[in-house]
């Protein structure tokens, strides 16, 4: 499937066909692709949390108000993020740069978020956000559909996967054999009225 029907087929789906397994090859190929997602200063904050064992799938679902998705698709994602990916070896992000290239970066890494907590807090929920697309699109094109979730009780889905203190939870996301199609859009904005030319008036 192209990047463009991807994007213009990509629905969220609540419904999981709950007999299908994803393959080892197809979760290996769904977070290698994710992980070329961007991230500022090439931080690789995100972390992906892949929650396999049906206990704390159950768990899951009572903390998202037993939305049936939760336990039915083939994968359950949770996307986190490290806060202080920034201050965490940040030379290893630069390993394979020209050493000119890492002497410059490297240092502006801990001057951009050193001491601003809710930089490294936004910047923790844009990673999410692009890897959350990245994911998405690459199960829409593997033939597979997803949905992203914020509809859950963050605390206890934190506290199911053993979060660490100084990590985030962005969001959650299904990916799975879809047991019927999408609904239609439900209706979207023109492009004149979110689209703002140099500046709004």
């Amino acid at each position: 499937m192209q990047i463009i029907e991807a994007i213009e087929k990509r629905r969220a789906v609540k419904h999981f066909d709950p007999n299908h397994k994803l393959t080892e090859p197809e979760i290996e190929q769904l977070f290698s692709l994710t992980l070329l997602s961007p991230t500022s200063f090439n931080i690789q904050n995100w972390r992906f949390v892949n929650v396999v064992d049906p206990e704390e799938r159950k768990q899951i679902r009572s903390a998202a108000w037993d939305q049936s998705q939760v336990t039915e698709a083939s994968a359950l994602i949770v996307l986190c993020a490290n806060l202080a990916s920034w201050n965490d070896r940040p030379e290893r992000y630069w390993q394979n740069a020209p050493k000119e290239i890492q002497d410059r970066l490297i240092p502006m890494i801990r001057s951009f978020y050193d001491g601003r907590e809710q930089m490294q807090r936004d910047e923790a929920m844009r990673s999410c956000g692009i890897a959350a697309q990245t994911i998405m699109l690459t199960a829409k094109s593997m033939g597979y559909d997803s949905c992203p979730m914020v509809g859950f009780d963050f605390d206890k889905v934190a506290e199911i996967i053993n979060l660490p203190s100084n990590h985030v939870i962005g969001l959650i996301i299904v990916v799975g054999k879809a047991l019927s199609e999408a609904r239609e859009r439900g209706g979207q904005l023109p492009i004149n009225e979110v689209v703002i030319k140099n500046k709004f008036v």
